[in-house]
């Protein structure tokens, strides 16, 4: 049995690719797969699961030696079980920059493409098979490309994902916008958090030299819910950085109706990351950036220190 997994934090386009290529290789290849997750889904996944009736993909810790994976949404080692190098990796399917240090036991089938969505990708690949695709796989299609390209307000967003979405939203009768707004409310609702898992919802590690970040996005459509608790959130970084082996982390709060993120400054370092990286000038311990709305083409490409 191949498990199909994406990446630690599994937000909404890990945890529904993960469920789009197990479809696909059961259903069409006729090979024996699984969805699992590498960790709890975040608020808004664990709304389409709900909202397209898919049960919970089980949660590993780790891989077994040999064990067959697919690896969606990510190739990043820092990302995935420790012990992935070890397993029988057989496909990546990926939107992000290749990173390195993964080793698989032979060749396989690696796809890169510079589109938004990791399951823009596999409906690609799919071909004439997207015929056969019933309307929960569908439906999780088109969560991940609105997800992924915040209502196509990131500047991620391509036509392909963009005419994608549309067509598959005529095909299940949906309203794009009423069905993205109840997605965004429900990633914005974060009450039942604490500030560590905030932190480490949606978060990514990445290095700048020698120095070592965890890089998180909240993105919301009520920044304030967040920003209230600004203070207990940049005690909580330090708290979460010595845990996790990383010199700071970096909060961004992402406004997605505003399209701006603000960024939590809680000492000298944080202020001389916004103040070089995205040529701000910082007088408190927040600063707002405007039009920043994606870790991965407008935050981690800038980070300078």
């Amino acid at each position: 049995m191949i498990k199909v997994f994406g990446h630690k934090a599994p937000d909404t386009d890990t945890t529904g690719s993960a469920i789009i290529w197990s479809w696909y290789l059961n259903q069409i290849k006729g090979t024996p797969a699984t969805p699992v997750l590498l960790g709890e889904p975040n608020t808004e996944a664990a709304f389409v699961l709900d909202r397209w009736k898919f049960d919970k993909p089980v949660i590993i810790a780790d891989v077994a030696d040999d064990e067959p994976c697919v690896i969606v949404d990510t190739n990043n080692p820092a990302e995935l079980p420790t012990n992935i190098n070890n397993a029988d990796v057989q496909a990546i399917i990926d939107h992000h920059k290749l990173v390195g240090g993964l080793e698989t036991k032979g060749p396989i089938d690696i796809t890169i493409r510079p589109l938004a969505c990791t399951a823009t990708i596999m409906y690609e690949l799919m071909g004439k098979d997207v015929a056969q695709m019933p309307t929960d796989i569908k439906g999780a299609v088109l969560s991940c490309i609105l997800s992924d390209t915040l209502g196509f307000r990131s500047p991620t967003t391509t036509q392909t994902d963009e005419a994608l979405a549309h067509g598959l939203a005529k095909e299940l009768d949906l309203d794009l916008t009423a069905y993205a707004d109840e997605m965004f409310a429900a990633k914005s609702d974060v009450s039942a958090f604490s500030d560590a898992e905030l932190l480490r919802m949606d978060s990514k590690e990445y290095a700048v030299g020698d120095t070592k970040f965890r890089v998180s996005v909240l993105e919301t459509t009520a920044p304030a819910i967040v920003l209230d608790r600004k203070a207990s959130l940049m005690e909580t970084m330090t708290t979460v950085a010595a845990e996790d082996g990383v010199d700071q982390v970096l909060l961004f709060v992402v406004d997605i109706l505003n399209e701006e993120a603000t960024m939590l400054i809680p000492n000298d370092l944080t202020k001389g990351v916004a103040e070089k990286s995205f040529d701000a000038t910082v007088s408190a311990d927040s600063v707002v950036l405007p039009g920043v709305m994606s870790r991965k083409k407008q935050i981690i490409p800038n980070l300078k220190v």
